[in-house]
């Protein structure tokens, strides 16, 4: 039986919280296909790797940063998506605090890398890109909904106003600052520290940290 040759790729969409803007890694490709066009980071699956790290090895190689959170997203097959031929890709999401990023690195096949609105992206995309991006954010909206999953978008000590506001920016809308804090101080994941930050012309808000053995929210909390 004759099976023809399928590649394997992974990309990774790596979101961070920027200018108070849900942020993207994008890259502007130096080569064929799709030559000078925005694409998501990612590439070929080495032979003696995993798709976890090769997935783990284009995060680090595209930002500088490893040991963050990362999870697979979903596989895009359809058979037209890539011109090259046969190839599916195995996606990725992770969330990057603002405060670990370095500047993004263009490798040998890309000349540019940047940081780019998931609310302003650029009008056309590489490959099905648009379609994994769309995927991607609806996914990260969900878990919102029953994990601490908007937690890995904080710095290690963060305010509740912080933490309001990334889950603001992630759902694109307003939410009600009481019930908001209410819901969170129900669900016991927070330690409230002896520290405090200046928050404007406000006075002094107490800093938080993360419980991190507490992860999973209950269903519908947000």
């Amino acid at each position: 039986m004759y099976y023809d040759k399928i590649g394997v790729t992974v990309d990774i969409v790596i979101f961070t919280i920027k200018n108070d803007d849900l942020q993207v890694l994008l890259v502007k490709r130096k080569m064929a296909p799709f030559k000078d066009q925005w694409a998501i980071p990612g590439g070929f699956v080495r032979k003696e790797e995993s798709l976890k790290n090769a997935a783990r090895r284009e995060l680090e190689e595209e930002t500088g940063v490893k040991d963050v959170y990362l999870e697979q997203l979903y596989t895009f097959g359809k058979p037209k998506r890539d011109p090259r031929g046969r190839i599916v890709t195995v996606a990725y999401y992770a969330l990057i605090s603002s405060n670990r990023i370095i500047k993004p690195i263009a490798k040998t096949d890309v000349y540019e890398a940047d940081w780019h609105s998931m609310y302003h992206l650029p009008k056309k995309l590489a490959f099905d890109h648009d379609h994994i991006l769309d995927y991607a954010l609806q996914r990260l909206r969900y878990k919102l909904e029953y994990t601490t999953v908007g937690f890995q978008l904080l710095p290690k000590k963060f305010t509740l106003t912080e933490l309001q506001k990334v889950y603001e920016i992630i759902l694109n809308k307003k939410l009600d600052k009481r019930n908001f804090r209410k819901k969170i101080a129900s669900l016991n994941v927070l330690i409230a520290l002896n520290e405090t930050k200046m928050e404007g012309a406000h006075r002094p808000a107490r800093l938080h940290s993360f419980k991190e053995k507490k992860f999973i929210f209950p269903k519908g909390v947000i």
